[in-house]
């Protein structure tokens, strides 16, 4: 199955900063995110942020919220996104079948969404690179029950390369300056 932009919506699960400094490879998971927001804004993907419990957790990353830019955030206190009302009723006034994934924890807030996403008919798509957790062992765990689920596993490069479809665009040589 070819994961089309025009049916696709990016969601940025919870980096937020008071959990960010205990990630596992957070400087990997901070660029990898920051090039793949940058990469779904260039390629025009509708994006929203969640951000888990701000009043403990604090809120999006500061370079996060600066790509960002004015996409919608939505704050909840379910693990799983579609726990929150604010959530469901953001994905059923810009239904999308695809929904693609990055952020933290990958074992939690990111195992729940996928799990849930997939239950209401979605596609989605967890980019890897762009996902992780506090022990990488819980990571790894949940990508495998992710595969298990039907959730479709991608990187960085090859989900941006995707949406993008062709080469020679002005889309694909602002793809290709952010992945290189």
């Amino acid at each position: 199955m070819r994961i089309d932009r025009s049916d696709s919506l990016f969601v940025v699960v919870d980096v937020q900063a008071r959990l960010f400094p205990h990630i596992a490879e957070n400087e990997k998971l901070l660029q990898k995110s920051l090039t793949l927001i940058e990469g779904m804004k260039t390629l025009g993907v509708k994006t929203v942020a969640t951000e888990q419990y701000v009043e403990g957790l604090g809120e999006t990353l500061p370079d996060i919220q600066q790509v960002l830019g004015n996409s919608k955030r939505i704050e909840k206190m379910s693990f799983s996104c579609c726990g929150e009302a604010d959530f469901v009723l953001e994905m059923e006034e810009h239904y999308r079948k695809n929904v693609i994934l990055c952020g933290i924890e990958t074992h939690v807030c990111v195992l729940q969404t996928a799990i849930d996403l997939q239950a209401a008919g979605h596609q989605a798509v967890v980019v890897v690179d762009a996902v992780s957790s506090r022990n990488l062992e819980d990571k790894e765990l949940a990508l495998r029950r992710m595969e298990k689920e039907g959730v479709i596993l991608a990187s960085v490069e090859s989900i941006l390369l995707e949406l993008c479809k062709v080469s020679g665009t002005d889309e694909f040589r602002a793809i290709s300056k952010l992945i290189k």
